[in-house]
C-alpha cells in the first residue's frame, strides 16, 4: 500500500507542476530585438458579419489554445534589425514597416526564428487575429489612424506605433495606420461552405485584416475580409507577429 501512495503522491505532485507551469504564463514578454507580446488567452467568439457575403454567416469559433501577439505592428527597426534592409515607403524607424508582401513576412519570421533558434514565431490565422481584435472599436479616433473625409487636417500616412489607446488585449493600432497580412488564404465562401473551420490553406491571395490610416472607418472593423495577392507589396500593408506557445 505504501508503494501505492508513494506513485500516487508523484503522479499528483507531476499535474500539480503541470498546472503550475500554465499559471506561470507571463502576461507579456519581450524578444531579442525588442518586440513586445501580449498573451491572448483561448476561448470562443462569434465571427464573421452579415454585412457582406463573404463575411457570412456569422459562427462560433473556439481558439482552442492560447498564444502570443505582437502588440504593436512590426516596426521598421524591428525589421531592419533581422533583415538588414528596410523596404518602406517612408522611412520612420517606429512606424511599422510596409511594403512588404506575404512571401517578405514569412522570410522574415523564418530568420527571427533562426536568430531565436525556435519555430514559435508566425503569422496569426484570420480567427486568431479576429479574435484578438474582438469588435469595431467604439471610439475609433482613441484607437486608429485613418482616413476621415469630414476632418481634411488629418494626416492618412502610417504613424509610429503605439500613439493611440490600445484595446482590452493590450494591442495597438488592431484597427488603422496598416493593414496586417494573416496567414489564412482567401476563399470568399468559406465560411458558407464550412464555417466551424478556421483555417484556409493553399493558394496565391491572402486576407488582410484592420484598414489603414488611407481608409475610412468603414473598413475599420474586426470582421473585414479583404483579399491581396500573397505577392504583392503596398505602402499600405504591413503585420504583426503570432507566437505559439509550445509546451
Amino acid at each position: 500500500m505504501s508503494r501505492y501512495f508513494l506513485y500516487l503522491t508523484v503522479i499528483l505532485l507531476i499535474l500539480s507542476g503541470c498546472s503550475e507551469k500554465k499559471k506561470e504564463l507571463s502576461k507579456t514578454y519581450t524578444n531579442s530585438i525588442g518586440m513586445k507580446f501580449a498573451l491572448i488567452d483561448a476561448g470562443s467568439f462569434m465571427m464573421g458579419s452579415n454585412e457582406k457575403t463573404n463575411e457570412q454567416p456569422i459562427h462560433n469559433v473556439t481558439i482552442s489554445k492560447s498564444f502570443y501577439l505582437g502588440t504593436t505592428e512590426v516596426t521598421q527597426e524591428q525589421w531592419e534589425k533581422v533583415m538588414n534592409d528596410n523596404p518602406s515607403e517612408i522611412k520612420a524607424a517606429s512606424n511599422p514597416v510596409d511594403s512588404v508582401s506575404w512571401y517578405d513576412v514569412k522570410l522574415f519570421l523564418s530568420r527571427l526564428n533562426a536568430l531565436e533558434n525556435t519555430t514559435k514565431y508566425r503569422l496569426p490565422t484570420e480567427a486568431e487575429w479576429e479574435y484578438a481584435a474582438s469588435t469595431a472599436a467604439d471610439d475609433l479616433e482613441k484607437y486608429a489612424w485613418y482616413y476621415d473625409k469630414n476632418d481634411k487636417t488629418k494626416s492618412i500616412r502610417p504613424q509610429a506605433t503605439a500613439q493611440k489607446m490600445p484595446n482590452s488585449r493590450g494591442l495597438y493600432d488592431m484597427y488603422g495606420n496598416v493593414w496586417e497580412w494573416v496567414e489564412t488564404f482567401y476563399d470568399k465562401d468559406f465560411y458558407a461552405k464550412n464555417p466551424k473551420v478556421k483555417f484556409v490553406s493553399g493558394g496565391n491571395t491572402n486576407i488582410i485584416k484592420g484598414g489603414s490610416s488611407y481608409n475610412s472607418a468603414e473598413f475599420l472593423r474586426s470582421w473585414v475580409r479583404v483579399s491581396q495577392p500573397s505577392a504583392s507589396a503596398a505602402n499600405n500593408i504591413g503585420f504583426r507577429t503570432a507566437v505559439t506557445i509550445e509546451d
